[in-house]
């Protein structure tokens, strides 16, 4: 690629000598952006559970808040192509995505917070995504590569339930994720599932952060009684036995779902909440474990058959 013809700080798409380059010339400027990009983060966190219906995204998006509001540079990719609902619980899904000559420019919530989302790029929220997993290897690439992110402390990646595409994408394209944040509700469906996403993460050589049990009891807005509605316990439980944190307990409150509905992170609207409280102690977990030397060491204690295996599913997935 000619330095004289090319801003190299811009994407192919916004360059006027585009028609002038190959497409490994091409190629290799998208994996140089991104390579620039992902060097001005600090930390990547993948927000993972097992199965769905865990209140993941719930989790990933108001841990981003938390952080945020404490202080810290965040970005929040919604990396859930076809299920996009950060926007929705952030109260921006009437906002859309801007394309700059320096790259895509994320949505704000806060001046510190960034967000980016397939949900910005639909025409309504009815919309389909029916992409096969090219498709959203290729689109990934570019929220990380092309979006205009800037220095950030903390980059929170919501994935879709499982261990499919995104996640395999996700790891490939940031190359040395800090660790993994596994959210399961406590009953034995999720937890075995949940169990699956840690195997996955010591697969990838990611370290595992801890294990946040979502849903964990019930307090009766009347009474005040606590109702064990999936049980408790049972994250507590699955990381003792898998030897990674317990991150902590997030009761289950109707407001949380009011709020989520209105577009409210409920750590902002209801900061004195046992959920908030739970997510400020689950943040702080979140900043010790970056400042601990030995985390990737200690993620590689337990070894597993499939590591070649998984090697080669990324490989494929390159090419």
């Amino acid at each position: 690629m000619s330095q004289e013809v090319c801003d190299e700080s811009s994407t192919c798409e916004t360059c006027s000598q585009e028609g002038t380059c190959s497409q490994d010339e091409k190629e290799a400027h998208s994996e140089e952006l991104l390579r620039k990009t992902i060097g001005q983060i600090k930390y990547k966190f993948m927000v993972m559970s097992g199965k769905g219906g865990v209140g993941k995204s719930t989790v990933a998006a108001n841990l981003a808040v938390t952080l945020a509001r404490n202080g810290s540079t965040v970005g929040l990719l919604d990396a859930d192509i076809h299920g996009p609902d950060i926007p929705k619980i952030l109260g921006l899904d009437l906002k859309r995505l801007e394309g700059l000559s320096q790259g895509i420019k994320p949505v704000l919530l806060y001046p510190n917070l960034k967000v980016v989302s397939t949900a910005f790029l639909l025409q309504d929220t009815d919309s389909p995504i029916i992409w096969r997993g090219p498709l959203k290897h290729g689109a990934l690439k570019q929220f990380l590569g092309e979006v205009s992110w800037g220095d950030l402390d903390y980059l929170i990646v919501d994935l879709p339930p499982g261990t499919g595409d995104e996640p395999l994408s996700i790891a490939q394209l940031i190359g040395d994720v800090d660790g993994a944040i596994i959210v399961t509700t406590p009953q034995d469906v999720a937890l075995l599932d949940s169990r699956k996403a840690v195997t996955f993460s010591r697969m990838m050589k990611i370290p595992v952060v801890g294990i946040v049990e979502n849903m964990s009891g019930f307090s009766c807005p009347h009474c005040g009684k606590s109702i064990d509605l999936f049980k408790i316990g049972g994250g507590e439980k699955a990381a003792l036995e898998l030897n990674v944190p317990f991150l902590g307990r997030i009761v289950f409150e109707p407001e949380i779902v009011q709020k989520s509905d209105m577009g409210i992170p409920f750590v902002e609207a209801l900061p004195d909440s046992k959920a908030s409280q739970a997510f400020l102690e689950i943040s702080k977990k979140c900043e010790e474990f970056t400042n601990n030397s030995g985390t990737k060491a200690a993620s590689g204690k337990i070894e597993t058959m499939g590591i070649s295996k998984a090697k080669e599913m990324l490989k494929r997935k390159k090419h």
